[in-house]
């Protein structure tokens, strides 16, 4: 298992695209933490994200992982790009070769998947713990360490996507083909949406149980956006007359959902891979 994810990693490093796509991914993660410095003043408004309670516990494991979350079309181009390199490099021929068997070559591709997703949930951990233990008004040890099931959502939300996209990738062969096919996929997910919430099932709770096992729209469900949580949104939202009833826990029957999508994802990955004439 070390010998294929260490190999798997040396092709990507050795790619000067996926190593620069890889260092701004975790660069720009980074970046989260300036958003304590966002600060400005309008005559007697004050505007100061920190103080706003975004980086109190246990909030910021909700926060950090739903911004986080956003940035993961970085590494979805490395995954597409390393799949798509193996045909336009002959590298996948090769590896076979030299007694690779397929099923081996699935198994490295998606436990670099795997691995790039528990990077990025180890790197936003820490980073939120520092984050959380400098600008935090709670530093009880049973609030810091609570709701840390958003974390386990974020990775099984990267794992997913980058699932989808090994599939793609091996799918169409060439990375601008198969991220356009991500991008039609995800429309077509919303007019699907539309159709059922407002032509099919006009007055009725059907359409939104059905949405919820659509593989781009239960990976969204995994982190509900967390803005509308913050008590100044909630006391504006008061004030206006909109109630909040909004549930913002992990629902773990969509990390259930996610989970059976990501594996046959790299199962048709591997049938797909098996029957094609290499």
């Amino acid at each position: 298992m070390n010998r294929l994810i260490s190999i798997e990693l040396q092709k990507i490093w050795k790619n000067k695209a996926s190593r620069i796509l890889t260092l701004a991914y975790f660069i720009l993660l980074s970046f989260i933490a300036l958003i304590a410095s966002i600060k400005f003043d309008i005559g007697p408004f004050k505007f100061h994200l920190a103080e706003m309670g975004i980086f109190n516990f246990p909030y910021i494991w909700h926060f950090n992982t739903y911004v986080a979350a956003i940035l993961k079309l970085f590494l979805a181009i490395v995954i597409v790009s390393m799949m798509a390199n193996e045909y336009s490099y002959g590298t996948l021929k090769q590896n076979l070769i030299d007694g690779l068997s397929k099923q081996e070559f699935i198994l490295s591709k998606f436990l670099t998947v795997v691995v790039f997703a528990f990077a990025s949930t180890i790197f936003v951990f820490v980073m939120s713990l520092i984050l959380g233990l400098c600008f935090s008004s709670y530093n009880e040890f049973g609030i810091i360490f609570s709701d840390l099931d958003y974390l386990l959502a974020f990775f099984v939300k990267l794992v997913g996507f980058f699932s989808f996209c090994l599939f793609l990738g091996i799918l169409v062969k060439r990375s601008a083909f198969a991220l356009g096919f991500l991008l039609v996929w995800s429309i077509l997910e919303g007019i699907a949406r539309g159709l059922l919430i407002f032509k099919i099932f006009p007055d009725s709770k059907i359409a939104f149980t059905i949405i919820k096992f659509f593989p781009l729209e239960a990976m969204s469900n995994l982190i509900i956006e967390p803005f509308t949580r913050l008590s100044v949104v909630k006391s504006i939202g008061t004030q206006i007359g909109v109630e909040n009833i909004k549930d913002y826990s992990v629902n773990y029957f969509s990390i259930l959902i996610v989970l059976v999508w990501t594996f046959l994802f790299v199962f048709l990955s591997y049938k797909l891979l098996k029957k094609r004439d290499l």
